[in-house]
C-alpha cells in the first residue's frame, strides 16, 4: 500500500469521518462505502479530494484499460458479492460556494448536509428533498427528486470530464437531458464523470417553494401550493421519511437500503387501460390505481402500491434481505445479508408485480457485477 496525505473520508451515513491517513488500498472491501453494506472487495480502492485527483484518477484508468467504478455516497449501489474487478474511486471533493442564489456543489459533498446550509441561507428549491442519502454530484444522474421537487428545477450547469474527448466539460441544464429518474449522465454512464453542480435558488423571504406533494402538504396542515417557513418544509420531509426508513441510520436496519429500489411505471395509455382492466380484475370492480399525469400520453403509477398489492407487504419476507417494515419500497439488508440474497428478494417482487399487473418494475439503484 502507497501512503499519501492525510484526507476526509465520505462516510455513507453522512456523519463526518477523517482517517489518520488516508490510504491506496488494495483488495479493498466496498460495502462499507454503501448504504446496502453489501458487496465484494475492489482490486484497488482510490480516494480523490480535488478535482485534478478525480481526473488524473479517471485518465489513469482509460490509458491503462482499468475497469472503473465511481463511488461517492454508496446511496444508490448495489454491488456484487464477488466485489468489483479494477479500481474503484471515492469521490471526496469538498466545495460550497454561495453567491446570492447561485449555489456551486463540488460533487463529493453531502446532499442533505448541502440542503441544510441552503435552508440556512433562506434560499428556497431544494428544501424537499432534505434526508436523500448520498453525495451532490450523484443528484444530476439520477434527477434526485422527492415530495414534490426534482433538482433539475434548480441546476443551471454540470461541470462533468468526459472521458471519450479527454476533457472537462460544461453542461447547461438543456443538454442534461433531464427526464423523470433520468439524464444524460446517466444514458452515458461510460463517459461522463460529475464534478461540480450549479444551482440557481430562490430568495422568498424564508418561505419554501410551492408545496406540491399532498403527503407533505396535509403534514404541514397547509393546501398544495401554499409556501411555508423553508425550516418547516425540511423538517416535514424529514420526518415523513423517517416513518419510513429512508433517513440513514447504521443502528436501524430498516434504512440499509437504497431508499426506493424501484422506479414509478410510467405508461402509455394503452398501457394504463390494460394495467386498469388488470386492477380491476384482481381487486375489484370499485379498485382504483394510482395515477399521475407524466405528459401527453402517459400516466405514472406507484410502484409501492403495485408492490404491496401485488402481496409483498412491509415486513415481507422471512430470510437476511427483507422489505422494510416501514415501507414497500425500499429493499433491506437485515445485517447479514449478501447481494444476492437482496437480488433473489428483488427478482421475487419483480415476479409477482408482473404476474399481478402486467407491469415489470425497474431498478433505480445501479448495478455492479450483477443483474436483476
Amino acid at each position: 500500500m502507497d501512503d499519501v496525505p492525510e484526507r476526509p473520508r465520505p462516510d455513507p451515513w453522512g456523519r463526518s469521518r477523517t482517517l489518520e491517513r488516508v490510504q491506496e488500498l488494495h483488495d479493498a472491501p466496498l460495502a462499507p462505502l454503501t448504504t446496502f453494506r453489501l458487496g465484494g472487495p475492489a482490486t484497488r480502492l482510490v480516494t480523490a479530494t480535488t478535482d485534478a485527483e478525480v481526473i488524473a484518477a479517471v485518465r489513469e484508468a482509460d490509458v491503462t484499460g482499468t475497469p472503473l467504478l465511481i463511488i461517492g455516497g454508496g446511496s444508490n449501489l448495489v454491488i456484487g458479492d464477488k466485489g468489483f474487478a479494477g479500481t474503484a474511486l471515492v469521490i471526496a471533493t469538498k466545495g460550497f460556494e454561495l453567491d446570492g442564489t447561485r449555489l456551486e456543489l463540488a460533487a463529493g459533498e453531502v446532499w442533505t448536509d448541502a440542503v441544510a446550509r441552503t435552508v440556512e441561507a433562506g434560499l428556497a428549491g431544494v428544501e424537499c428533498l432534505a434526508g436523500i442519502p448520498g453525495s451532490a454530484g450523484a443528484t444530476p444522474i439520477q434527477n434526485v427528486g422527492a415530495y414534490g421537487q426534482e433538482v433539475s428545477a434548480t441546476i443551471t450547469e454540470v461541470i462533468a470530464y468526459d472521458r471519450e474527448n479527454g476533457e472537462t466539460v460544461t453542461l447547461a441544464n438543456e443538454e442534461c437531458a433531464f427526464s423523470y429518474r433520468h439524464s444524460r449522465f446517466k444514458a452515458h454512464p461510460e463517459r461522463y464523470v460529475v464534478l461540480r453542480v450549479r444551482f440557481e435558488l430562490q430568495d422568498a423571504d424564508g418561505l419554501s417553494g410551492p408545496i406540491k406533494y399532498a403527503e407533505t402538504a396535509r403534514a404541514l396542515g397547509v393546501e398544495p401550493g401554499d409556501r411555508v417557513p423553508l425550516a418547516d418544509a425540511r423538517e416535514t420531509v424529514l420526518k415523513l421519511r423517517a416513518g419510513k426508513g429512508m433517513v440513514l441510520d447504521p443502528e436501524d436496519h430498516d434504512t440499509w437500503s437504497a431508499g426506493s429500489f424501484f422506479t414509478n411505471p410510467i405508461l402509455t395509455d394503452e398501457q394504463f387501460a390494460a394495467f386498469h382492466a388488470r386492477v380491476r380484475d384482481r381487486l375489484g370492480d370499485g379498485a382504483e390505481p394510482p395515477a399521475y399525469p407524466a405528459g401527453a400520453g402517459h400516466t405514472k403509477t406507484s410502484a409501492a402500491w403495485l408492490i404491496d398489492k401485488a402481496g409483498f407487504t412491509k415486513g415481507y419476507g422471512n430470510g437476511p434481505a427483507r422489505i422494510s417494515t416501514k415501507h414497500t419500497l425500499a429493499l433491506t439488508n437485515r445485517g447479514a445479508a449478501t447481494t444476492e440474497d437482496l437480488l433473489a428478494l428483488a427478482r421475487e417482487v419483480v415476479s409477482g408485480v408482473r404476474e399481478a399487473f402486467g407491469i415489470t418494475l425497474v431498478n433505480e439503484p445501479v448495478t455492479v457485477g450483477v443483474s436483476l
